[in-house]
């Protein structure tokens, strides 16, 4: 659920129905036509997550659970919760293992904006 009032907006995530993406499962906020700034993400990755790459948005990962690896440009780092990564358009990216983490693209989210190789 998103709730938009005149200068701001609240998003409650765990009422956002998830959508499926290449990485699993993510709930995303802020979500609109009328927000071209940024949006927010909580994903679920899954085990099969696909590299992919944008040519235009730029993403913050924030790793809230689990342990893992996120494979950047082919090489692989360890990631667990606390770790933040910045995902410049055009790096080939994945999350390997079972975990949760918090996406912020800017600009805002743009799903004709998801390339694969």
């Amino acid at each position: 659920m998103t709730t938009a009032t005149k200068n701001y907006e609240i998003a409650q995530l765990d009422q956002i129905e998830g959508v499926d993406c290449p990485c699993g499962s993510s709930r995303r906020a802020f979500a609109h036509p009328d927000n071209p700034v940024a949006t927010l993400h909580v994903v679920d990755i899954s085990q099969d997550a696909k590299v992919h790459y944008h040519k235009k948005l730029t993403e913050i990962y924030y790793f809230l659970e689990g342990e893992g690896q996120m494979e950047l440009d082919g090489e692989l780092i360890p990631v667990r919760p606390m770790t933040s990564i910045l995902i410049k358009p055009g790096c080939r990216h994945r999350a390997v293992g079972k975990l949760r983490v918090l996406v912020i693209p800017i600009p805002a989210f743009d799903p004709a904006d998801e390339w694969f190789d």
